[in-house]
């Protein structure tokens, strides 16, 4: 896409932040519709918005936009809709099949300081697996960019733990892509089998400007060796020759990743761990492997029965229907 085309997609992305929603701290467009130059009618574009306290925000939209919430939210009132997101779900609040002008959007409301948390923590990894995608973000914030640098490095870390000896570059945006799909109920029945791979080859270029400056950080210590694979990059881990590079990969995770191997740590836990040490990079696998699909598992279980008492009966089996027939499609091509 040429620079004047993908000014004028940015402003027409971000028309309903400056003409519909109240103000925000952060916005980034997110989503397969990006995908496509000319997403078709029935697309729908999603947003995150980070607002520094949902309760206010949601008065205040409640005031401007009473008809993007179910009849039942709206009449509950902000906060009985910002108790929903934070005890129920992950602490984010959607609203979908919001239409302006003559596009379709979906946005969710989530506090700063819980998305700050969830980026550099993986504490549920919803959110922060959104933003390891490359994202159109809309309204910067410093501390979430500064943080999301230290969340692709994890993604980075946890991805190379989990590939083999070798592999492609195409293989490691796989792999960092799939992260956040990993237990996702969703997967099951309601999403579309070819997403990794549709949202990889849709965005390769936005991968690499993301990632290459990390692959070559890894490369400068040591910890991959770069060769040619046809008009790919194809990478050789240090990790599979001995302990010493893995454990430094497994230190670049989270804590909360970390803490697994360490027993005396309770799930609760908000202290800050000594640093593990693994055996073996299958040792480090199982345990990223084990921690991100229960988190990812809880995670989207919790944000489906959030949404679910949000929208209501209708919106709700309108949306999952939605899912479901694209899941099936890729499903009988």
């Amino acid at each position: 896409m040429r620079p004047a085309e993908e000014v004028a997609r940015a402003a027409a992305l971000a028309g309903p932040l400056g003409e519909l929603l109240p103000p925000v701290d952060f916005c980034c467009a997110y989503g397969s519709t990006l995908l496509h130059a000319r997403p078709d009618a029935s697309s729908m574009v999603d947003y995150i918005l980070g607002v520094p306290d949902p309760l206010q925000w949601h008065s205040e939209n409640l005031e401007r936009n009473p008809d993007h919430y179910s009849g039942w939210m709206a009449r509950l009132g902000p906060g009985a809709i910002t108790r929903l997101a934070d005890n129920i779900g992950v602490g984010v609040y959607f609203n979908p099949f919001v239409e302006w002008r003559d596009k379709r959007i979906k946005y969710g409301v989530v506090r700063m300081k819980d998305l700050a948390m969830d980026v550099l923590t993986w504490d549920r990894f919803y959110l922060s697996g959104r933003l390891q995608k490359p994202v159109h973000v809309l309204v910067d914030n410093w501390d979430i960019r500064k943080i999301n640098t230290i969340n692709l490095k994890m993604a980075t870390s946890a991805s190379l733990l989990l590939l083999p000896a070798e592999f492609t570059e195409y293989d490691l945006y796989a792999q960092i892509c799939s992260l956040s799909y990993m237990g996702d109920l969703r997967m099951l029945f309601a999403e579309d089998k070819n997403k990794v791979k549709k949202i990889v080859e849709g965005s390769f270029p936005s991968f690499q400007s993301m990632y290459r400056p990390l692959i070559q950080e890894y490369i400068a210590e040591g910890l991959l060796k770069t060769s040619s694979y046809g008009q790919q990059k194809a990478f050789h881990q240090a990790c599979d020759c001995g302990a010493s590079a893995t454990n430094e990969l497994f230190s670049y995770l989270p804590w909360t990743i970390q803490r697994r191997l360490q027993g005396r740590f309770a799930s609760n836990c908000k202290e800050m761990p000594t640093r593990a040490s693994v055996s073996s990079k299958d040792v480090a696998a199982t345990c990223v492997r084990k921690a991100l699909r229960r988190r990812v598992m809880v995670s989207s279980a919790r944000q489906a029965m959030s949404g679910l008492l949000a929208s209501g009966g209708a919106v709700a089996a309108r949306y999952l229907g939605k899912k479901i027939s694209k899941a099936w499609k890729s499903r009988t091509v």
